[in-house]
């Protein structure tokens, strides 16, 4: 396991079993779907999966969780102990189980049994937190985090993935996972102003559209970071993939695919990959990216359903492991479906008043690109899946000329409108004489302005104007090492 940081996991197991058949015809006696052939599937669940998600990258992993001494129990067991090391907190009552009835791989219904919650912590729990490098604390809500959450006060995990039975992070934790739902349901409660989730009167995900969702999630984001005194929130949000915020201007991370797949198990994959580049050094923004991309290739490869086991690659056990004692399509079933793309080339006007006409959501961006390379390109295209049209906005030859100095810019406005309009990602493109851009959004009035670099060190200026009219600035990941000036220079390098 060398090159990768082991992991502590601490959270709450599930034993998950999947009946997959086909159907065909409803029952005589109820109108209910008969779901014949069935075959079984059963695997880690909650907190079970995370950790086991993350041995199978390859690390090596402890689970402190809650088990009895039932059948479930022994199954899990069975299915965790070639791959990790468990330590076991003592339960009252049996071992949560969830079971899913699918028909042609899709859900019917749902049968849970087993309330098991953790009665206490245990010296080999806590003795193991004391010595792990990284903390992942998978909240269920069912008491393991509770059980020990004085120790996680004194070791505050790397990530927490928390549930709305569960208690808060605890403070000085880097980052917190929650998904939308979630994410809404804590914040409402930090005001008592909207109902929590799943409650008479609370809002679906898509109700007041993307455009006002998006700033909300930002708004509510900023106010957990604050609340919960923690390094990060980063809300995930299914196939539109996931917003990070440090509490001021956020990073919008999309998906790099849109999978409409079995998003079982989506996050536990997210907070299992975020904690182990966590551990393994990485930036907090460079865990999101590459958790988002994860949890998107595991969508897209079938879920949790998917996967086998338990059988390790080795074909053992290994020889210390041996027992101590989530993202919903962005247009859900029921909802109108986008707006479809403008025609390339529109006037910008035109454009927005036809996507904002069918409800649509407005992007901007803005730049020279007087070089285009593959780090605007990346830039544009991540953009343009944020909303239903991407505006470009772009400098003048005088613009460009005052910012850039005598010699810029290399192509000319002409050109470079008509190389950012070929591409399929633009809708249209609009020009500004000024050093900025904030007259023309003003005129445009976009319902997100992106902008692309190092979330660390990049500032949003036109953040206070966009607010004006209810529009929200995100930055986007930016591919390093690109930039016009270096192409330019390694040009001139070359021709000596």
């Amino acid at each position: 396991m060398a090159g990768k940081s082991p992991l502590v996991v601490v959270g709450d197991a599930l034993l998950d079993r999947d009946l997959t058949g086909h159907a065909d015809r409803l029952a005589p006696d109820a109108p209910v779907p008969v779901v014949a052939d069935c075959a079984e599937r059963v695997r880690p669940g909650g907190a079970a999966l995370a950790a086991w998600l993350a041995a199978r990258d390859g690390r090596d992993v402890t689970l402190i969780t809650g088990l009895d001494d039932g059948p479930a129990a022994r199954e899990l067991r069975r299915l965790l102990e070639p791959w990790l090391e468990l330590i076991p907190l003592p339960m009252s009552g049996a071992l949560p189980e969830k079971t899913r009835i699918l028909a042609q791989g899709r859900p019917v219904a749902r049968l849970d049994r087993g309330g098991g919650r953790v009665r206490e912590a245990a010296a080999a729990a806590r003795a193991a937190l004391a010595a792990g490098p990284a903390v992942l604390v998978s909240d269920y809500g069912r008491g393991a985090a509770h059980a020990l959450r004085e120790e996680l006060r004194r070791r505050p995990p790397v990530v927490w993935d928390p549930h709305p039975r569960g208690g808060p992070p605890t403070p000085g934790t880097r980052l917190v996972t929650p998904a939308r739902s979630e994410a809404r349901g804590f914040a409402a409660g930090l005001t008592g102003d909207r109902p929590a989730p799943g409650t008479p009167g609370a809002p679906p995900d898509e109700a007041t559209g993307r455009r006002s969702d998006l700033r909300t999630v930002t708004e509510e984001a900023a106010a957990l970071v604050r609340h919960w005194r923690v390094g990060a929130v980063t809300v995930t949000l299914g196939a539109r993939g996931a917003l990070l915020s440090y509490g001021e201007h956020p990073l919008l991370v999309p998906a790099t695919a849109d999978h409409h797949g079995d998003a079982c198990g989506a996050g536990d994959r997210f907070a299992a990959t975020a904690a182990g580049l966590l551990a393994d050094g990485a930036l907090v923004g460079e865990a999101v990216e590459g958790a988002v991309t994860a949890a998107s290739a595991f969508v897209g490869a079938g879920g949790a359903g998917a996967l086998a086991g338990p059988a390790h690659p080795s074909g053992t056990s290994h020889p210390s492991r041996t027992a101590r004692g989530a993202g919903a399509p962005a247009h859900p079933p029921g909802a109108p479906p986008p707006p479809g793309p403008p025609a390339p080339g529109d006037d910008p006007a035109a454009v927005i008043a036809r996507v904002r006409a069918a409800g649509g959501t407005v992007v901007a961006a803005g730049g020279c690109f007087d070089l285009l390379h593959a780090g605007h390109v990346g830039l544009l295209q991540a953009a343009r899946r944020i909303g239903d049209c991407l505006v470009v906005c772009v400098n003048s030859d005088a613009s460009v000329r005052r910012r850039k100095g005598e010699g810029r810019p290399v192509n000319p406005l002409a050109d470079r409108v008509r190389v950012l309009r070929a591409l399929a990602c633009v809708d249209a493109v609009a020009v500004f004489d000024e050093d900025t851009p904030e007259r023309l959004l003003a005129e445009l009035r976009p319902d997100v302005w992106v902008k692309g670099g190092d979330y660390a060190a990049a500032e949003l200026p036109e953040a206070a104007l966009l607010q004006e009219w209810g529009g929200q600035a995100v930055l986007l990941p930016y591919l390093d090492g690109r930039s016009s000036t270096a192409l330019m220079a390694r040009a001139a390098e070359g021709a000596r």
